[in-house]
């Protein structure tokens, strides 16, 4: 065999015995329950999105997906266990904009992940503006009101959300420098917790993700005084978006699902495949409408360089805003 030959020979068997050990795990694959980590408390948007996929996924894959709620710092917390798991498809957190956009840059070094090399990013599935709710019995009912009470009190207005380094956090913090007001960040270990505690009355107010507030609103346990959406929104014509109340913030939260990285081709594409399948189901379309969200339509690709960009795009807001996760 001449050297050239045969040297390119050895090559691809190198090559192929590489991607053997890949492709026999991406075969066996899923070897027993999945499993999918939601770094928030149960009730807020990120567990409910997480829940509509795993029971979708479930059947698709014929095995378990059981969720697993790991909250802390920021939503930081659960997102490292998924990166320190085996890239084996067996482990999958359900990402979003505060574990991967806001808090790298709020936590700084506490955070030992990349939010863009430390992971594979498999599909995009919800969208969604923020919305403000009160107790339906506060004298709060817009954003004017809001501002008058806050500048009345020292230390001004204590203002929940769920969790610090979340999209709601930031949300707050943008509208206080804009509005001229101080505030008080109460954060909780998710939207659920946080939101129990405005309908009791505990906390004055609360920003939001639509999705894990909407039924909330349409029981009339809470009422909405904003949306952060840059018109209206078709599911809840009658709440006035920060725009029309003076204040120009739009703002979009996203949840997705990712893996560790270093997963196999051939199971991030089965599993980005599975999940656009299931969230362009009728049933997941009018649940995502309900929740006031819209279906993710991104490649594994686009979504990875959407992350990216969503690092370079809220690192420098974080810093202009100062705030802090302390």
């Amino acid at each position: 065999m001449p050297e050239v030959v045969h040297r390119r020979a050895l090559i691809a068997g190198a090559a192929a015995a590489v991607a053997l050990p890949s492709l026999s795990r991406a075969q066996a694959w899923p070897s027993g329950a999945v499993r999918l980590v939601v770094p928030f408390a149960p009730g807020g948007s990120t567990d409910l999105a997480a829940r509509l996929v795993a029971d979708g996924l479930a059947q698709r894959l014929g095995v378990p997906v059981v969720v697993e709620n790991r909250p802390g710092a920021g939503a930081t917390t659960g997102s490292q266990m998924v990166a320190d798991a085996a890239p084996d498809g067996q482990t999958l957190v359900m990402s979003n904009i505060a574990s991967h956009a806001i808090s790298p840059a709020l936590y700084g070094n506490r955070v030992r992940y990349d939010a863009v090399r430390s992971f594979t990013h498999i599909a995009m599935v919800i969208t969604n503006p923020s919305v403000w709710v009160v107790n339906p019995r506060s004298e709060i009912a817009n954003l004017a009101d809001l501002v008058r009470i806050a500048k009345t009190r020292r230390g001004g207005l204590d203002m929940a959300s769920s969790g610090a380094g979340s999209s709601n956090h930031l949300l707050l913090v943008r509208f206080s420098d804009l509005a001229g007001i101080e505030h008080t960040h109460v954060p909780f270990r998710g939207a659920g917790p946080a939101m129990t505690a405005v309908i009791a009355a505990q906390v004055p107010m609360m920003s939001d993700s639509l999705p894990s507030a909407a039924g909330h609103i349409r029981q009339g346990s809470v009422r909405a005084i904003a949306m952060s959406s840059a018109e209206r929104h078709p599911a809840f014509p009658d709440v006035p978006t920060f725009r029309e109340q003076g204040f120009d913030l739009v703002s979009t939260s996203w949840f997705a699902l990712s893996g560790p990285a270093g997963m196999p081709a051939p199971i991030v594409e089965r599993l980005h495949r599975e999940t656009m399948a299931v969230i362009a189901t009728p049933e997941a379309r009018q649940r995502f409408a309900e929740m006031g969200g819209s279906p993710g339509d991104m490649t594994s690709a686009q979504f990875s360089a959407f992350v990216a960009s969503e690092v370079e795009r809220w690192a420098p807001v974080v810093r202009a805003s100062g705030a802090t996760a302390d």
